[in-house]
């Protein structure tokens, strides 16, 4: 079958850059997904995204559908003649359907009888049918929260659609898109280049973009220009260092289609306001980079990425330091007037400000967390009253007048301003790190102070909003309990507190008068257990060695992590499976015999076969030895220990039945295996791990 290249292009107004990626890779990903539905060969799909087009071409892309044998089967033989041979109603009907006569319908033999059937061969459609269908469908399903219309077309976009590219090879295909007739002309850079261009194959597309239209077309290739062009920029301009934000360089790449980076500077004086409010300026508002030295400190210097070659830089880089220059003035501003009052006399702000309706104010929220905060440093040897102090403070930098212009700074503004005030250095620190970690991977609080604040704040509003019947579902999340919940998993374990989900909700619960929801830390605690699902899940350890932790509910997270640790580590010795299959077994075999009922005490006297013998005896000689183990929560070692029961186990369930005539040596058998059950269930539910058959 022959084969070409492909290529759509969509030309639009100025689309929103930080919708740019998104909007092409699901552009691309729509295309692709047609065509495997269709069942048409292609090759390599590449997509294009810069900010005034987004463009898909596809190569090696096969000139139609395959031929596809089909086979419909009717009515049974005895049913579709009568007893002369003549076609009755359901084979007319049959093949009226089809569009044929009965002759020419055929007859297969099955298990189950004749059956009449139909075979044809659907020849598949051209390639350039296919294609403007595959391409409406893909922009109709673009994630474009709100469409626009534009002049007196009824058709619906995020931006305003000017010009389509639609070729097959050389050929145009003229199906309309978007309401337009596409064609195989593109156009320039606004300013550089506005004019048309003619792109002659798919194979030319950002050949001729490149070369005569001034547009780098392909999103990672100006994405990395613009790293390598302000990187380069730093080093020789300043001997610094340029700090690049992936997010910020994402944004840059799609407001630019042919970047030039270009250096400015601001007043030194700037640089006594904390740098990450000159950053968030910067950042924020202007889309620049900043600079630093080989101290890291940062310098008066910035990057701007301009959409165009000036010939008069110069007058470009002043017209950004004039621009610049009133954003840096104001957190100036903000900085020094903050700095007149202090953060202890901005708590009573806090009260007209509403956490949630039923959960009273972020002041309430304040003293609830401070409360808690306070129990949980005593329970990990820190200071309650600093955890306390800082919990009242930690929230008072909402108001100040920086935090309301740059509201990512909530947090190290607040650092800052405490560190003014002369507040203990803990306590400062704690007012960053309450919001640690913000992010997946990101950093965890360093004070045992800072971690008692974060648990606090976490816990209390998941309590809170579970006591009012307000968890999250589905999709929403309006406060964010699931990173909440994530954050005080990652702190407890990674910085190995001696903390109990149980417990710390318990405390928590008791903080509120408005709860109407009944056990609810035992909800919370439930919740929390379930987002080990998702944090294991990322490290590569399989469902079922968190559903066999999970079935003990374990709530504390460092023992639960230690537990899974072991258990995963136990799920690759070769006994593993051999002693899993035996613990479901035995599960299976206790449930049948009443469960709870049955005891564990094993009466020596009764044992009557060898290999019953030796299974009782290597079971208490691994209690013996295991048992402190569990208990200074060395999971892991006793784990391994007790896969050396695998051949014990084996030969007994080989050589003994279980369920003897005798009901007391029955009930003995059962009370030895319900016995090696509960040493396996000190650690998890080793009967959920896979058997391998």
């Amino acid at each position: 079958m022959a084969t070409q290249d492909f290529l759509v292009e969509l030309g639009t107004e100025e689309l929103p850059p930080k919708a740019l990626k998104p909007l092409s890779d699901a552009f691309t990903r729509g295309i692709t997904q047609g065509l495997e539905e269709a069942g048409v060969e292609f090759g390599a799909v590449e997509s294009f995204a810069a900010p005034r087009r987004l463009a898909v071409r596809v190569r090696d892309l096969a000139d139609a559908q395959p031929d596809k044998a089909v086979e419909k089967r009717g009515p049974a033989v005895k049913a579709a003649f009568d007893d002369s041979g003549n076609p009755t109603r359901a084979l007319t009907g049959f093949a009226t359907s089809l569009g044929i006569t009965p002759d020419q319908l055929d007859t297969m033999e099955t298990d189950k009888g004749a059956w009449v059937v139909y075979r044809t061969v659907e020849k598949g459609r051209p390639t350039v049918e296919l294609m403007p269908e595959l391409v409406e469908k893909s922009l109709a399903a673009l994630p474009i929260p709100k469409r626009m219309r534009w002049g007196a077309h009824k058709t619906e976009f995020v931006r305003p659609v000017h010009w389509v590219i639609q070729l097959f090879g050389n050929k145009v295909i003229e199906t309309p898109i978007m309401g337009l007739k596409p064609g195989n002309t593109t156009r320039g850079h606004r300013f550089h280049c506005p004019k048309p261009l003619i792109v002659p194959t798919p194979a030319d597309y950002e050949v001729v973009l490149k070369q005569e239209g001034y547009v780098l077309a392909d999103f990672a290739e100006r994405r990395e220009q613009i790293r390598a062009g302000v990187t380069e920029l730093a080093e020789k301009e300043a001997g610094g260092k340029a700090v690049i934000d992936e997010d910020l360089l994402d944004e840059v790449t799609a407001l630019n289609e042919w970047p030039v980076p270009l250096m400015g500077r601001f007043e030194e004086r700037f640089l006594d306001v904390p740098a990450e409010a000159l950053i968030s300026s910067m950042k924020e508002h202007q889309k620049y980079f900043h600079v630093v030295g080989a101290d890291n400190r940062m310098l008066p210097l910035f990057i701007t990425v301009a959409n165009l070659e000036s010939k008069d830089p110069a007058q470009v880089i002043a017209g950004n330091e004039k621009v610049i220059r009133p954003r840096l003035s104001d957190a100036a501003f903000f900085y020094d007037t903050d700095r007149k009052s202090h953060l202890e006399d901005r708590i009573d702000a806090l009260k007209p400000i509403v956490f949630q309706e039923k959960l009273g104010s972020i002041y309430d929220k304040s003293v609830r967390v401070a409360a808690l905060a306070s129990k949980i440093a005593s329970a990990i040897n820190s200071d309650p009253a600093l955890a306390e102090r800082a919990a009242m403070l930690a929230k008072t930098d909402l108001v100040t007048e920086m935090v309301l212009e740059f509201t990512d700074l909530q947090g190290i503004m607040g650092q800052y301003y405490a560190t003014n005030d002369g507040e203990a250095a803990d306590v400062a620190t704690a007012l960053n790190e309450q919001y640690m970690p913000r992010f997946a991977g990101d950093d965890l609080p360093g004070t045992l102070t800072g971690c008692a604040v974060a648990i606090a704040d976490r816990i209390d509003s998941l309590v809170g909003l579970f006591g009012i019947n307000q968890p999250p579902s589905g999709t929403r999340d309006p406060f964010g309990l699931r990173r909440a919940s994530l954050g005080v998993l990652r702190i407890i374990i990674e910085r190995e507190l001696p903390l109990d989900l149980q417990t710390l909700s318990e405390w928590a619960e008791e903080n509120f008068t408005v709860l109407s929801e009944q056990g609810t830390a035992s909800t919370v605690v439930d919740y929390m257990l379930e987002r080990f699902r998702a944090h294991y899940d990322e490290q590569g350890i399989s469902a079922e060695v968190y559903l066999a932790v999970h079935a003990r509910r374990p709530t504390r997270p460092l023992d639960f992590d230690r537990r899974v640790k072991a258990v995963e580590a136990f799920r690759q010795l070769p006994e593993a499976q051999a002693l899993a299959a035996a613990n479901k077994r035995v599960s299976n075999i206790l449930t049948k015999q009443g469960g709870d009922s049955v005891g564990e005490t094993v009466d020596n006297s009764l044992l009557q076969d060898s290999a019953e013998k030796a299974l009782a005896e290597q079971v208490e000689a691994q209690a013996d030895k295991v048992v402190p183990m569990f208990e200074q929560g060395d999971y892991a070692s006793a784990l391994s220990s007790l896969a050396s029961l695998r051949e014990p186990v084996d030969t007994f369930f080989d050589e003994v039945m279980v369920m003897a005539e005798d009901d007391t040596v029955r009930k003995n058998r059962l009370a030895l295996l319900n016995r090696l059950r509960n040493l396996f269930l000190r650690v998890a539910d080793i009967s959920l791990l896979p058997t391998g058959g």
